[in-house]
């Protein structure tokens, strides 16, 4: 999905129907700054808000993914070049999921195996410190990997409102988690809850 170019499409048709980034999010319930988000190419409308963002924008949702108004001729082509955009992205994410996995794993075996052959094993003290500090960047280096790609692999669901978001990096490291969820602000109702991460939209 071209986010820029569909960010770019929505702001001409709201723009060509004289509304304005506030009277669009009150009309959907969600803050201007999602608005704002969508029409700077840094997101895409969750499935759930499509089909009232289409109707309020007088538009397809095969008109909106395409960031274009569809002709007649060319609507099954790109229903079908939307769709399989979509599973792209989903295998993406999938991917990348798996690789945060991975990651989170070979990790987690560096650091234990630097802590224990600096803990048992005789040596000089100047040798046990200096793997003491790389276990510590290794174990820095790879948490920020892993963050990176957990962020990048779908989308958290609020489960107030149930918008999907992609949260910044900076919300993503300060929020407390469990296993599948991590405290977020969502930015389309504002409150603040346990999210759910999913891979899918």
């Amino acid at each position: 999905m071209d986010q820029i170019r569909i960010g770019k499409f929505i702001a001409e048709t709201r723009k060509s129907i004289n509304l304005t980034q506030r009277q669009l999010a009150d009309a959907l319930s969600i803050s201007d700054k999602t608005v704002s988000k969508w029409e700077c190419g840094k997101g895409l409308p969750d499935v759930s808000l499509m089909l009232p963002l289409c109707s309020m924008l007088n538009i397809t949702v095969n008109d909106l993914l395409s960031g274009e108004k569809v002709s007649e001729t060319d609507y099954q082509k790109k229903a079908e070049g939307n769709m399989i955009s979509l599973m792209e992205e989903n295998k993406e994410n999938k991917k990348r999921m798996v690789q945060s996995v991975i990651t989170g794993i070979i990790t987690i075996i560096a650091v234990v195996a630097l802590i224990v052959i600096a803990s048992f094993i005789s040596l000089p003290t100047i040798i046990r410190i200096a793997l003491i500090i790389v276990s510590a960047a290794v174990a820095a280096a790879g948490i920020s990997v892993c963050a990176m790609l957990d962020i990048k692999a779908g989308y958290f669901e609020c489960p107030h409102c149930k918008g999907l978001f992609v949260p910044s990096t900076n919300d993503y490291i300060k929020g407390c988690h469990t296993f599948t969820k991590r405290r977020l602000t969502c930015p389309k109702c504002g409150k603040t809850g346990m999210c759910k991460h999913r891979i899918t939209r």
